[in-house]
């Protein structure tokens, strides 16, 4: 599927595909937090919209976007715009994909089911969790390209079966997730006791004689994040799996000619949605250092910020192939559900047309690093 705009519809496109959405006044991104906010649980939304320790990072990752000034071409027929990307060597409808995110259930009953139908029905690939509330094979059948985030336990086994069980329900790629060495200093969820409630599960956790309670298996895991990474362990991996693997949490250059290296797929330039290391680089701030060291050795997907379609041209302009979207799903499910998702999802589509049409660009590969003012150097 393709997504092409005419300029004379962009105005009434995002509100096509969901007939459902109660309030018009949801227009942006920031329109569906404010929502989830109300919506949603006051601790389900601090798990949620927090970061760590003071969130420099949680609010550098947005204006470090608002910091970059768009110059824009004239005079060009922007009379069709298409967002066709192509990523891991298919056509793509759009340069969007779902990030990792846990515990969809938070915001929604349906959890990540609602979120992979949202991302089915307008083609775009989702990025499951490890720690979802959903187990992969559900998922998976939906049918749209599934792939799957895995952090590397010190328990390896336990990672290699996880691993092999999202290979069988049919995932496309791994996603390896290296910047949590250690859990990074969640203060603001210390701070209001945040617990997950008894219901919600984390089935792709499950071993036999383990805690089936998501709380008891999160203190798992945090012990089993292990310090001890090396990129021979991504050669662990081949050695067991044939799956395209992405590297998620790389900020500096030298780290992503090492990753180009290694033979991974491609890098998610990521700090972790300013969840891990306060005070480290804004993703969009690294993407031209990374994208100027590894060329088109792999592919490059930016993760972290983004809120509106200007944001997403930003990152291709700069060398991204593609984007993925943590947050604004989740508040788009918050509040109402997979239409709300697939809500959330159009709106930031039909931006990205729209400002595309400004800069007087009508294809993904007419976005490049001229479109961003560099002022001059005094």
């Amino acid at each position: 599927m393709t997504l092409i705009f005419s300029y004379s519809n962009l105005r009434l496109s995002a509100f096509i595909c969901v007939p459902f959405i109660k309030n018009m006044n949801l227009l942006n991104i920031y329109d569906y937090e404010r929502a989830a906010a109300e919506a949603m649980p006051e601790t389900f939304y601090a798990y949620y919209a927090g970061g760590v320790a003071d969130n420099l990072t949680l609010h550098e990752n947005r204006a470090a976007f608002d910091r970059l000034k768009l110059l824009p071409r004239i005079f060009r027929d922007v009379s069709h715009i298409s967002l066709e990307t192509e990523l891991m060597g298919v056509k793509r409808p759009s340069p969007t994909l779902i990030a990792p995110a846990a515990m969809h259930k938070l915001g929604h009953a349906d959890g990540e089911l609602a979120t992979a139908r949202a991302a089915h029905s307008l083609g775009v690939p989702q990025i499951l969790s490890t720690l979802s509330s959903v187990a992969v094979e559900e998922v998976t059948a939906v049918g749209h390209p599934v792939w799957f985030q895995l952090y590397i336990f010190r328990d390896r086994a336990w990672s290699q079966a996880i691993v092999q069980r999202a290979v069988a329900a049919g995932c496309e790629a791994l996603v390896v997730t290296v910047d949590v060495p250690v859990q990074g200093l969640r203060e603001n969820l210390q701070r209001i006791n945040f617990s997950i409630p008894a219901e919600i599960l984390l089935p792709n956790l499950n071993r036999p004689g383990d805690s089936q309670d998501a709380t008891s298996l999160l203190h798992l895991v945090n012990q089993n994040f292990d310090p001890g990474l090396t990129w021979q362990d991504i050669d662990w991996l081949r050695s067991f799996t044939d799956l395209p693997i992405w590297v998620k949490g790389i900020l500096r250059a030298d780290d992503a000619q090492r990753a180009a290296a290694a033979g991974v797929q491609g890098i998610i330039v990521s700090n972790h949605g300013g969840r891990q290391l306060d005070t480290a680089v804004t993703p969009i701030e690294a993407l031209p250092a990374i994208a100027t060291a590894v060329g088109d050795q792999i592919e490059l997907i930016l993760d972290g910020g983004i809120r509106r379609g200007s944001d997403v041209l930003k990152a291709l302009a700069l060398g991204a192939n593609a984007v993925s979207l943590g947050r604004a799903p989740l508040w788009g499910l918050a509040v109402n559900g997979e239409a709300g998702v697939r809500h959330v999802l159009q709106i930031l589509h039909n931006e990205l047309s729209n400002v595309m049409a400004q800069c007087g660009c009508t294809t993904i590969a007419e976005l490049t690093s001229d479109l961003i003012f560099k002022p001059p150097q005094i």
